[in-house]
């Protein structure tokens, strides 16, 4: 028989329900319309077929600065949850300051600031804990994720579950793909998304702090980034940024 790990429990009963809405393609925040690099893969003949699409997406959730952003949310999900709005905007700064294309950072805020405008629509409670402009989505996402009761396991599973079905999508149109090749490679990626999401719930939160003066948590922090290569991800980004034609906005 299988080993089958238990789900983590969820406090509230419909938190299966509102993870269910954060994931959902049906989410209007415009995640469709990006490809993350993808694009300018395939013009060039990178991405050939449904194995190089799977190895790429494989490097980036093993190493690649997906990891980087899923490290935010356990801890923005705290400070949500403790009404920190001080580390909430602090986080949310360091992500800006991450990003290295101007698409990159441009998907990240026009994401985030959707998924912020429909929350406090959906709940004005939202607003006092989201006032920065721009926001990341990924802020936006772990804010959701603590005032709706989802373990921060889910959470980040969630987050990057959200990421993997947009690479997907995109790899099926642009290689092209057909969908049963689309969600058998899903499932192929669901070890790795477990893999990443245990690691950054295992990691010390302070490795990304690099104002701290703790020599310990400095190394932290070495640790932390020499684990993270986005240099791939980066040189596709500024190549989309001058293709001649595109599908997709990054």
């Amino acid at each position: 028989m299988a080993n089958i790990t238990p789900r983590p429990f969820m406090a509230d009963p419909r938190s299966l329900l509102y993870l269910l809405q954060l994931t959902s393609p049906a989410l209007p925040i415009g995640a469709y319309s990006y490809s993350e690099g993808l694009e300018a893969l395939s013009q060039q003949g990178l991405l050939p077929d449904v194995d190089a699409l799977e190895t790429w997406m494989t490097q980036e959730l093993r190493y690649g600065s997906i990891r980087l952003e899923a490290s935010m949310l356990p801890k923005v999900y705290e400070a949500a949850d403790a009404a920190d709005l001080e580390t909430i905007i602090s986080c949310n700064q360091w992500l800006s300051a991450l990003r290295e294309t101007e698409e990159l950072r441009q998907q990240s805020w026009q994401m985030g600031q959707s998924l912020q405008q429909l929350l406090t629509q959906l709940d004005p409670a939202f607003g006092p804990l989201l006032p920065m402009r721009p926001c990341n989505v990924a802020i936006a996402f772990a804010v959701a994720a603590a005032r709706w009761h989802l373990s921060p396991y889910e959470t980040v599973v969630g987050y990057l579950y959200s990421w993997m079905t947009t690479g997907v999508s995109a790899g099926v149109k642009l290689i092209p793909l057909g969908q049963t090749a689309g969600q058998q490679l899903q499932q192929r990626l669901y070890p790795d998304i477990e893999a990443a999401a245990r690691m950054v719930l295992t990691t010390s939160d302070s490795w990304w702090d690099w104002t701290s003066d703790d020599s310990a948590e400095r190394a932290d922090l070495h640790s932390g980034c020499q684990q993270i290569s986005s240099w791939g991800l980066s040189l596709a980004s500024m190549t989309h940024e001058t293709l001649y034609s595109r599908l997709f906005r990054s």
